[in-house]
């Protein structure tokens, strides 16, 4: 019988895992969610997926957001307490859920994910602190499509949108990140890395048979507001610049059982 190793909670999570959080904008964690919950949660992203087959259109990866209001096993992981506890005990503040996506590397897809920042595309102001919670929902070793960080670039603020299918997007505003370290974190099913918004990272390609599926929960300070600009979770709101980001599309975290 194979017994799998604890989960990572809030009360257990190593200090010196908050201080490398917090100062190479990136951490990796063992198990934040069980292999047998993993595997269930991969096969709802591959149903919701086929449900939305339009989205296997796309190059790099096919990406899902907003499943947790499409799938109930979906919404389970994107609101998880742990997850959530663990993402507001490494950045440090009370935060709110943004959104999730579920993002799908296809089978033999040989392109990567370039490097870039994800904080530059959103609508938000009034976020110093905003993290991912990247959960890989099968085995990513490199050939898979895993995640590659240049530690301490949280710190370039104020940057524009970057291209995820050009490699020197990214290098092109910030040329000497051509020369930082750079940090690839392959990972097993319901292990998790956690990054700031403002952390440029990559994913390799997937050259592999099997599809690499992950689950990213999307946290941000819960003082967020609305930014104008265009976003496909906000576009239909019709939020006025400075409103704030709350309600039940975007609930403070983490949700416990009442």
């Amino acid at each position: 019988m194979i017994t799998e190793e604890p989960l990572t909670t809030e009360e257990n999570l190593p200090e010196n895992k908050v201080k490398q959080y917090r100062e190479r904008g990136f951490v990796a964690i063992q198990g934040i969610i069980s292999k047998e919950r993993a595997a269930r949660y991969r096969e709802a992203a591959l149903e919701l997926a086929a449900r939305r087959r339009s989205s296997f259109d796309r190059k790099v990866f096919t990406q899902l957001v907003n499943a947790w209001r499409e799938s109930e096993p979906l919404k389970e992981l994107t609101l998880d307490p742990n997850v959530a506890s663990v993402a507001e005990t490494l950045a440090g503040g009370p935060l709110r859920l943004w959104h999730d996506q579920v993002l799908i590397k296809n089978p033999k897809n040989s392109a990567p994910t370039e490097f870039h920042q994800d904080q530059p595309y959103w609508p938000h102001a009034n976020s110093v602190r905003p993290i991912s919670a990247w959960v890989a929902l099968c085995d990513v070793p490199v050939e898979r499509g895993c995640m590659t960080f240049i530690p301490g670039s949280q710190q370039r603020t104020g940057l524009a949108a970057q291209d995820l299918t050009d490699a020197g997007s990214l290098m092109s505003l910030s040329p000497d990140l051509r020369w930082e370290e750079r940090i690839t974190v392959p990972l097993k099913a319901g292990d998790c890395t956690f990054h700031h918004g403002r952390t440029a990272h990559m994913a390799t390609p997937n050259f592999t048979d099997d599809p690499r599926v992950a689950h990213v929960v999307i946290f941000i300070d819960a003082g967020t507001t609305y930014r104008k600009k265009p976003h496909v979770v906000t576009d239909s709101l019709d939020l006025e610049d400075g409103a704030p980001l709350d309600g039940e599309l975007f609930p403070r975290v983490p949700v416990r059982p009442e």
